[in-house]
């Protein structure tokens, strides 16, 4: 098998499927995700799986499980399982029969969306003898055990392109040894749907503000108990503001408990896992992620489309996205200052609206989906002919 990896930069071996770029054929194109829960990669996989241009990809996807609520939009779409293990001998077959889905579907582009998938199909894509073989590195994998962040990084050095949604998460794994040339940088897309003016979810009143987070309760990295600290502190100078927790997991009833202890009492709002963010957004005044770890946010993203100036730790790809004219980045783990940049912005009704707009603006015009779909299809274009 060794050898196939090593032949991935033999582009006329005859064993390759024939790239057609003629203008009538679209480019055959798999893309593939672990599953279809709420998480960044799950909801950029359905945006672009929704808006690939059919005239130019024949599109196929698959995943290794269809659990989760994004699936449901996406029914029919072939499961790869591994069988609860990588290395197992139930993954090491779902790799063969991958590696046959894609040679029955002539598979000229194949891209994997996050870190299962990395180690399943780059193996699968290159004993298939697939054209062009994609990864992706969406986070900073500063939340991966080390052994994790090894066998990726071998994986990806099979790869003809590696995706990142940040220049942090790419300098990462430069920094790691990845030659620069293969590491290509595309933000997150943004749907229609996240610009479009809708009814808050929850009604507003009158001297009431609100301050949200939106993230799953799934890993303590994502650090809502500093939010809760952090609103605390806020509950005491402004006492009428709410905190609007959204999302879902098992971390939640130790969450729910930890605002009881606070003090925070019904001002704590838990609005559990929302399809209508948006709506949900439209209820804020002040959107936060006080998230340990980021590449680039579709939570920070999403915020800012709905004009909501958002307050993050300096982590990662933050500083990609906000500035002083959007919002407020603070130093990692100095909670207090953290309070104090929200407060800033509950006082200043001007400044709230000024940073928002300027916010909507830069998500607009650089994250908007039309732009970002152009992005990956221009380097899947690129790579095929590049092979051709």
């Amino acid at each position: 098998m060794n050898n196939v990896f090593f032949d991935r930069d033999e582009p006329n071996s005859p064993d390759r499927i024939a790239p057609h770029l003629n203008g009538e054929s679209p480019v055959s194109l798999f893309m593939m995700i672990t599953n279809f829960e709420t998480g960044g990669s799950e909801r950029q996989f359905t945006v672009l799986a929704q808006n690939v241009d059919p005239s130019k990809f024949r599109l196929h996807l698959g995943c290794v499980s269809r659990r989760g609520p994004l699936g449901v939009d996406f029914p029919d779409v072939p499961e790869f399982r591994l069988g609860g293990s990588l290395y197992g001998w139930t993954s090491v077959r779902t790799r063969l029969n991958l590696s046959r889905h894609l040679r029955q579907n002539r598979v000229q582009v194949a891209h994997a969306f996050d870190f299962y998938v990395n180690l399943t199909l780059i193996p699968a894509a290159c004993l298939a003898r697939v054209p062009v073989v994609i990864g992706s590195h969406r986070q900073l994998g500063d939340v991966m055990t080390p052994a994790q962040f090894k066998a990726q990084a071998v994986a990806f050095r099979w790869c003809d392109a590696v995706l990142c949604n940040s220049q942090a998460a790419a300098n990462r794994l430069a920094a790691a040894g990845l030659p620069r040339d293969r590491l290509a940088v595309i933000g997150n897309a943004l749907p229609a749907a996240s610009f479009q003016a809708v009814a808050p979810a929850l009604p507003r009143r009158p001297g009431v503000l609100r301050v949200g987070m939106v993230a799953r309760m799934n890993a303590h990295y994502k650090n809502h108990a500093g939010f809760l600290r952090i609103a605390t502190e806020i509950h005491r100078r402004m006492p009428e503001t709410e905190f609007l927790l959204v999302g879902d997991g098992p971390l939640r009833p130790e969450l729910e408990r930890k605002a009881a202890a606070l003090g925070l009492g019904e001002r704590a709002i838990f609005l559990g896992d929302r399809r209508d963010i948006p709506a949900v957004l439209a209820s804020m005044d002040v959107a936060v992620l006080t998230s340990d770890s980021e590449s680039l946010s579709n939570v920070i993203l999403e915020a800012m489309a709905a004009s909501l100036p958002v307050v993050a730790y300096n982590v990662g790809g933050n500083a990609e996205l906000i500035n002083e004219q959007r919002g407020a980045l603070v130093a990692a783990g100095d909670e207090h200052e953290f309070a104090i940049a929200i407060l800033r912005l509950l006082s200043d009704a001007s400044l709230r609206g000024r940073q928002g707009r300027t916010s909507r603006q830069f998500a607009e015009e650089n994250f908007g989906v039309d732009r970002v779909r152009s992005q990956y299809e221009d380097l899947y274009t690129r790579l095929i002919r590049q092979k051709g």
